[in-house]
Formats: C-alpha cells, sequence, structure tokens
C-alpha cells in the first residue's frame, strides 16, 4: 500500500513539472509566462532622419538667427532626434527670449556657444530643465547642439553651433539640428570668452512665423567738409 502512495506521488510529481516546464517553453524564457515573453521583447530601433537642406520645406522646422553682423543664418531643426529639445528651442524663440542675446563663447576651431541671457554662460530661462536626449547624430561642422553643465540633465537654453567636427561630443551632449543656410555667418562671429565685440542674436524666428528681417540702423550722417573748416584762422 505504502508502494502505491509512493507512486502515485511520484507521477502527480512529474505531471506538475511537465506542465511547468510546457509553460517556460511557451513563454521562451525561464520561468515566464507567454505575455511575459511578449513583454520583454526589444522596442523598435528609432529611427533619425537626414537633414533636410531645403530652405522651402517645413518652415515649422526652420529656425532662422538675424545677425548683427547683418547676417541671416537658417538652422534645420529636427524633432526627430530631440522632440523636447526642439520644442524648447520654438517656445523660447517665440517669446523673444534670444533677441538680443550674444555668443558669449567663441572658441576658434571649435564652436560658437550663445543663449544666455546674462552673457556670463551661467545662465538660462525661467523653465525647468531639460532631460537629456542624446543620440548618435555625429557632431559635424554646422551641427547646432545643446549646451549643459555637468549634469547630463542639466540643458536649458544654451546651445552651441559647431565649426568644425568634434565625434568627443557625440552621444554626451544633445544633438538638435544643423545649418542649412549661411554658414559663411556662422564663421563669422567674432571670438572671445567672451569677446570684446560680441556677436549678437538681434532677432530669432521660426520661418513659419514669416517675421522679416529686422532693418539695420542708418550710419550717423558726417557733416559736409566745407573749405572754409579747411582754411586756417587768419592772423591779427
Amino acid at each position: 500500500m505504502f508502494k502505491k502512495i509512493l507512486a502515485a506521488a511520484a507521477s502527480l510529481t512529474l505531471f506538475a513539472f511537465s506542465n511547468a516546464a510546457f509553460a517556460q517553453d511557451e513563454a521562451g524564457l525561464p520561468g515566464g509566462t507567454a505575455e511575459q515573453a511578449a513583454d520583454a521583447s526589444p522596442a523598435p530601433a528609432q529611427s533619425y532622419p537626414a537633414v533636410n537642406f531645403s530652405n522651402e520645406d517645413d518652415p515649422e522646422n526652420i529656425w532662422l538667427l538675424d545677425l548683427s553682423n547683418g547676417e541671416r543664418v537658417a538652422i534645420r531643426l529636427m524633432p526627430q532626434w530631440a522632440p523636447a529639445h526642439v520644442e524648447r528651442v520654438k517656445q523660447l524663440t517665440r517669446s523673444g527670449f534670444y533677441d538680443g542675446v550674444i555668443f558669449h563663447r567663441v572658441i576658434e576651431g571649435f564652436m560658437a556657444q550663445g543663449g544666455d541671457p546674462t552673457g556670463t554662460g551661467q545662465g538660462g530661462s525661467q523653465l525647468p530643465d531639460l532631460k537629456a536626449e542624446f543620440n548618435p547624430m555625429p557632431h559635424i561642422r554646422g551641427t547646432v547642439s545643446m549646451a549643459r553643465a555637468a549634469d547630463d540633465d542639466s540643458a536649458n537654453s544654451q546651445f552651441f553651433i559647431v565649426f568644425y567636427p568634434r565625434f568627443s561630443l557625440d552621444k554626451k551632449y544633445t544633438n538638435f539640428g544643423r545649418v542649412i543656410g549661411n554658414m559663411g555667418a556662422v564663421d563669422a562671429i567674432n571670438r572671445g570668452e567672451p569677446p570684446a565685440n560680441p556677436t549678437r542674436i538681434v532677432q530669432a524666428s521660426i520661418a513659419a512665423d514669416g517675421k522679416s528681417r529686422p532693418t539695420r540702423p542708418a550710419p550717423p550722417q558726417q557733416q559736409e567738409i566745407t573749405a572754409d573748416m579747411l582754411s586756417a584762422p587768419l592772423g591779427s
């Protein structure tokens, strides 16, 4: 009788083990279930489309910087790369935040940095800092990327434009756009940390808003020089 009880218990144990093994097989994971296996499937890879260099297409994502050197720079914003950073730049631009702000740190062969209303490199907007959106897009000539402090999630309003490739910045700073028009005007930004005569953003705008370029003030008129001014005073 005792042998029959042991045999029955062994049979039940084998049945339970077989069912458990079947469940694991179905899930494809040790000790898992089919539902858990579905949840653990890899997420689809994010797409990083190439930059569109047309100044006509998608004006909602073209950032225009009218500089104090008299030039207008066009930048293609890439929300597919960094949606929160692009949205922040648009929000600040449409509020007039960048108007009058200088490029306070401009290093030859490296980059031009601006976006700080204090002009010191220590300032930003009143909005909260952004969570990093590091991506694999390289920092090449014309890249527009977000400046930050030591904390990855400390970007706010400051940005920089790269003069020459700096791949050491990749995946450490949020790359959110590229210059698509008038890189020569970026090259002409005055150098210095800060520059003695800093280049300013006179007006920042989004192309879709259709803002015209600001008019440059006319140079002061010089007084006409007459023959009397050139004559020496007569002695008595």
